[in-house]
């Protein structure tokens, strides 16, 4: 399982997510998603801790919390989704040249 973490400062860090999280238990891994084209920061993460009580446990204290001026959202992360390649719109119509 992971823990997705949603509405995250710009500015945080992996070692942020690690010293709020390593409260609850051993955090085996942080992925800090970056935009491609900009190299930004999103402002989501997602956490992987060493067993699912552990990450039950993170969850549930830290969802709606305050923290860096945010109310953060702590769930478990769900696989992605998968999407129709954008091709501009009218994916069944014929082309017209």
């Amino acid at each position: 399982m992971s823990i997705f973490v949603g509405n995250l400062s710009y500015e945080i860090s992996q070692e942020d997510l690690v010293e709020v999280f390593q409260d609850y238990g051993k955090v085996k891994r942080v992925h800090i998603p970056v935009d491609k084209d900009t190299q930004r920061k999103r402002g989501f993460a997602f956490v992987e801790m060493e067993d699912k009580a552990q990450e039950a446990k993170a969850i549930e204290a830290l969802d709606g919390a305050d923290w860096m001026g945010r109310s953060i959202k702590v769930n478990e992360a769900r696989e992605r989704e998968e999407r129709a390649p954008f091709n501009g719109g009218g994916g069944d119509r014929k082309k017209r040249y």
